[in-house]
């Protein structure tokens, strides 16, 4: 039966599509189960305590979904709500996170380089990639940048655009983006401005988003665990706390087949 459970997901809006189109396109015959809290939008400039309210709420409603895991694709919840989700779903299911594969893969593929981070306010000032990147003991400098327009942007639909490409390009010429080997983009929703990035420093630096890290991690999970689904006859769900033109507009773009949004306010 757990075979055939679904893969549930969780994001403050569309950012986390880019990590469930991962997921499909790695895993295609996993079900899966987003939920995108777009009535809390951006996580990024929320309090600690409110982010881990808001996935407290969601992971109950992936509960009662029957996930066998859940992935928080979002890492303003990842560094907030990860620890505390753990405890809270105890052995009811799998709580995974996108900030850990993230590490591992930095850690890896960037000895003894110049890493750049860009991320909300709440991922920056956490500092959860540095200490998890010093725990490593490689020797990896890695300078980190919140850029708080970004995600707000995203969301109304301003990106591959002027306006969008003032705003990049403003945040890319900081000095702490200065000199680096490579740009990890540590928010789900920036692969959407991934091909604008790169267009901005001119393919010169390295740009590193974590759809594809986390999906493949998630594989490996599951492989392990044996809890692979090897066939998948039900459609996906995509729930979301409050209806929005915008997402519903952005979401069409991320997969093939039309998508059903279902709106589940977490409170009523």
């Amino acid at each position: 039966m757990k075979k055939k459970q679904p893969i549930g997901l969780f994001d403050s809006g569309i950012g986390g599509l880019t990590v469930a189109k991962a997921v499909k396109n790695i895993l295609p015959n996993e079900r899966i189960i987003y939920f995108g809290d777009t009535a809390h939008l951006p996580y990024g400039d929320k309090s600690e305590a409110a982010i881990q309210a808001y996935s407290i709420k969601i992971a109950d409603v992936l509960l009662k979904e029957g996930c066998k895991v859940i992935l928080i694709a979002c890492n303003s919840a990842s560094s907030s709500a990860y620890e505390l989700l753990k405890e809270y779903v105890g052995k009811r299911t799998k709580i995974l996170n996108v900030i850990d594969p993230m590490v591992d893969f930095i850690g890896s593929n960037f000895q003894n380089k110049n890493v750049g981070l860009i991320g909300t306010k709440r991922t920056v000032l956490s500092q959860v990639y540095e200490k998890k990147i010093k725990s490593l003991d490689v020797d990896i400098a890695l300078n980190s940048l919140a850029t708080p327009l970004l995600v707000p942007m995203i969301e109304e639909g301003y990106f591959n655009n002027k306006i969008s490409h003032e705003i990049i390009e403003e945040y890319l010429n900081h000095e702490n983006l200065q000199n680096i080997d490579a740009l990890i983009l540590a928010c789900t929703h920036y692969p959407l401005i991934k091909e604008e990035i790169q267009d901005l420093t001119m393919n010169k630096i390295e740009i590193v988003d974590s759809a594809d890290v986390v999906a493949l991690s998630l594989k490996q999970y599951l492989e392990k665990e044996n809890i692979l689904n090897e066939k998948n006859d039900d459609s996906d769900t995509f729930l979301i706390s409050d209806f929005t033109e915008s997402f519903a507009s952005s979401a069409k773009t991320f997969f093939d087949s039309p998508i059903t949004l279902k709106q589940h306010p977490l409170w009523d």
